[in-house]
């Protein structure tokens, strides 16, 4: 079975972050073609990053990095939900992301974005740092505002129009996800031969 991971973005107090996360896995529960779970990158207490050799090698030398690489690695795909903040991606997932390299490659990934701007600037910022690490990314994406989805800037509230959105999106996911794990496989072939 697919396997697609809904990865958390942030790791402040008081985050609405793992609320959009929820929001989304109580939206997939329907579907029947992949199964989500929820990665909540704040419960691996990832130091600034501590690995003294680059992600690519996976010589991890620490066991906060080796069980965040196996979760990882379990997925075909991901779902980020992004935060804006200062016009571009939290630095908590950005270290998440630097950690890692090889557990990603070949895989497919969405984003669900939220900010003043509905995160367009974040998932901008991310969709180059997520072809560096050779996930194919697809088009359609979630935005919310934190002006209209955000009641208080701290209980997520989303339009009803937003599943629409994140129908779209999982609809280009998903068979994105299954096309790169026939690339994932091809490139085994490859080298092996």
């Amino acid at each position: 079975m697919t396997k697609i991971a809904i990865v958390t973005g942030s790791t402040r107090p008081g985050r609405i972050n793992d609320q959009v996360a929820k929001w989304v896995l109580e939206h997939t529960l329907p579907r029947a073609e992949a199964e989500f779970e929820i990665v909540d990158i704040a419960d691996y207490e990832l130091p600034l990053l501590d690995e003294p050799f680059p992600a690519g090698y996976q010589k991890y030398q620490n066991n906060h990095t080796k069980v965040f690489s196996s979760k990882i690695a379990e997925f075909d795909g991901y779902i980020f939900i992004v935060a804006e903040y200062n016009h571009s991606v939290t630095g908590a997932l950005k270290n998440a992301l630097d950690y890692l390299n090889v557990e990603f490659n070949n895989k497919a990934a969405s984003f669900v974005s939220y900010g003043s701007k509905g995160g367009a600037r974040a998932v901008e910022h991310l969709r180059g740092i997520a072809s560096e690490l050779q996930l194919a990314h697809v088009r359609n994406q979630v935005m919310f505002s934190i002006f209209s989805d955000v009641e208080n800037f701290e209980i997520f509230k989303p339009a009803e129009t937003s599943t629409s959105a994140l129908d779209a999106m999982l609809d280009q996911l998903i068979p994105w996800t299954r096309a790169m794990e026939y690339v994932r496989n091809q490139a085994l072939v490859v080298r092996a031969s």
